[in-house]
C-alpha cells in the first residue's frame, strides 16, 4: 500500500512540475512577445491641437508645427519646433506675424511657393520650398507633398490646384496625411497606408461632411482626426462625420480632438 502510495505522490509531482514548467515556457515566450512588440511597433505620435489648423506633431525629440498662427503666446507652453510645415497662404494657415515673433534658428521651414513668395526674410535654419508630387528626406522623417484643392465650380475661386500642399509624413513607423484645405479630390482618395489622417470639413471653403466621410471611407486610415472644421455658418457636424464612417467600416477610428478651446 505504501508503495501505491508513494508512486501516486511521485505521479503528483511530477504534473505539478511539468505544469510549472509549462507555465513558465509560456511565461517566457510571453515575455519575449512583448519585447519584439515593443522593438518592432510605430512609436506613439503625440497630437496637441491648438486651434482650427494649427497643431503639434512631437514624436521623440521631433517636434513639427503645422501652420503656426495666433502669435507666439499660443505656443508659450510648448516645446521649440524643429520643423514647421505650411500648406497654403490664406490667414489661417499663414500668420507672418506669428513667424516673425517666434525664435526660428534652429527650425527647419516648408512651405509651398505660392507661400515662400509671401514671406518676408527670416531668419530659420533652412526654408524649404516644396510642391505638390515633391518628396524629401529630413535626418528624423520624410515627407511627400499632396495636392489640395477645390472640385467644386462655386469654390474653385478658393484653392486652384497646384498652389497649396497636403502633406503625407514618414514619422515614427507611421503615415500621417494633413489634408490641408481640400474637397474629396482624386489624390486623397488614392492614399495608401495612412496610419493616421487629419481631414478638414467646413463650408464654403473646403468640403462637407458627407464628402470627407466618403473620402476617408475610400482611402481607409487606421485613424482619421477631424479638424479645420469652422466655416462661415459655424461648425461642421465631426459627429456625423464618425456615424457616416463607422456606419460603414468600424474599423476605422476616428478621433475627435479640441480644436476649438
Amino acid at each position: 500500500m505504501k508503495g501505491v502510495l508513494a508512486i501516486a505522490t511521485l505521479g503528483i509531482l511530477l504534473m505539478v512540475s511539468c505544469k510549472d514548467s509549462t507555465e513558465k515556457v509560456v511565461e517566457m515566450v510571453s515575455e519575449t512577445a512583448n519585447d519584439l512588440h515593443k522593438t518592432t511597433a510605430p512609436d506613439s505620435i503625440a497630437v496637441i491641437p491648438i486651434e482650427h489648423a494649427t497643431m503639434i506633431l512631437t514624436h521623440r525629440d521631433v517636434v513639427i508645427y503645422v501652420d503656426p498662427v495666433g502669435g507666439a503666446e499660443a505656443f508659450a507652453e510648448q516645446e521649440k519646433p524643429g520643423y514647421i510645415l505650411i500648406t497654403d497662404i490664406h490667414g489661417d494657415h499663414l500668420d507672418v506675424k506669428t513667424l516673425q515673433a517666434m525664435t526660428l534658428d534652429s527650425t527647419i521651414l516648408v512651405v509651398p511657393q505660392a507661400v515662400k513668395d509671401k514671406l518676408p526674410e527670416l531668419k530659420v535654419k533652412e526654408l524649404v520650398v516644396m510642391n505638390n508630387g515633391d518628396t524629401k528626406d529630413f535626418d528624423a522623417y520624410s515627407i511627400e507633398a499632396i495636392p489640395m484643392y477645390n472640385l467644386r465650380k462655386d469654390a474653385l475661386k478658393f484653392h486652384e490646384k497646384g498652389r497649396g500642399n497636403g502633406y503625407v509624413l514618414n514619422l515614427g513607423g507611421q503615415r500621417i496625411y494633413i489634408s490641408g484645405d481640400t474637397e474629396d479630390i482624386p489624390e486623397m482618395r488614392q492614399l495608401k497606408n495612412i496610419d493616421m489622417a487629419f481631414v478638414c470639413m467646413n463650408l464654403p471653403y473646403t468640403m462637407t461632411v458627407e464628402s470627407a466621410a466618403s473620402a476617408v471611407l475610400d482611402f481607409k486610415p487606421k485613424k482619421v482626426y477631424p479638424y479645420h472644421f469652422r466655416g462661415t455658418e459655424g461648425m461642421s457636424d465631426v459627429n456625423q462625420f464618425k456615424t457616416l464612417i463607422n456606419k460603414e467600416n468600424s474599423d476605422i477610428e476616428v478621433v475627435q480632438l479640441e480644436w476649438y478651446p
